[in-house]
């Protein structure tokens, strides 16, 4: 696990920290770090390591011997499991999602460092829909001038107590109102979450059930798999997915690594830190 370490702290998407400058350059590491993500919508496991290739050269141009290589799952618990089996030698996440990870395993740890990139967190929904586009962005845009997002994330992400889970939020009925289905995944505990008897949670829910009546729609909530959040919404399996990951510096990463064609974004509502998690030594 030291040989991985000073190569998972040089590679990644951190490609700085860990005293990285410092690795010994008579004994330079030759294995490839495996870092598990979560499926991008819209390029392949090819095309996104051929992205972190470049993001590496750009950051390490003295590191170009040391390279990473990122493995596609379509479920967290599957990183999770090929971590812990060391199929993988770490994964990619989300601090709050490392967080709530590491109160339930205390065999793993967060890898330190300098830099991080950070993503932007935005409703997926199809492009012909703008009306829909509208009404959610000028309510996202109402949430945060008015702190209910801050407030929201402040409850049920950041304040939950070590090893607790947040609550279902139930989303009211409006009498004569039409409905929309929302698609949720349950792939990035706590943000967006499934409680073990199936029901959605945290603060999905929560955002989901003040947004309903900020916009004056009744929400339908659809479980779904990460990678299938392109495909629910083409078919028209749903209206909105809960989220999609956009960097928020597109100049590092191009914007559209997570938004395929057809698919329209709305403002963000969320960012987070993307972050390492490996097993400890």
């Amino acid at each position: 696990m030291k040989k991985f370490l000073a190569l998972i702290c040089a590679t990644a998407l951190l490609m700085t920290g860990c005293g990285g400058d410092n690795v010994s350059k008579s004994e330079p590491p030759k294995d490839k770090a495996t870092i598990g993500v979560i499926t991008h919508l819209n390029v392949s496991e090819i095309e996104y390591n051929d992205y972190m290739k470049k993001l590496e050269k750009s950051y390490r141009p003295s590191k170009a011997n040391i390279s990473a290589e990122y493995k596609y799952f379509n479920k967290i618990n599957d990183m999770q499991l090929a971590l812990e089996s060391r199929q993988i030698d770490m994964l990619s996440t989300y601090q709050n999602v490392a967080e709530y990870m590491l109160q339930r395993s205390k065999d793993k740890e967060i890898l330190p460092s300098e830099r991080y990139l950070e993503d932007s967190f935005c409703f997926a929904l199809r492009k012909g829909d703008s009306i829909l586009k509208n009404d959610l962005n000028k309510a996202i845009n109402n949430m945060i001038s008015d702190g209910t997002l801050a407030k929201l994330a402040k409850q049920y992400i950041a304040d939950l107590k070590n090893g607790a889970e947040p609550p279902a939020v139930p989303i009211n009925h409006i009498d004569g109102a039409d409905t929309i289905k929302v698609a949720v995944t349950g792939d990035l505990p706590p943000f967006d979450m499934i409680l073990a008897d199936g029901t959605p949670a945290g603060f999905s829910t929560a955002v989901l059930s003040e947004l309903s009546r900020r916009i004056n729609k009744n929400i339908e909530l659809v479980s779904i798999d990460s990678a299938a959040r392109a495909s629910i919404l083409s078919s028209k399996g749903a209206d909105v997915v809960f989220w999609v990951a956009v960097p928020k510096d597109s100049i590092i990463l191009p914007a559209h690594i997570d938004q395929p064609e057809g698919i329209a974004v709305s403002d963000p509502y969320y960012h987070d830190l993307i972050t390492h998690v490996g097993l400890k030594k």
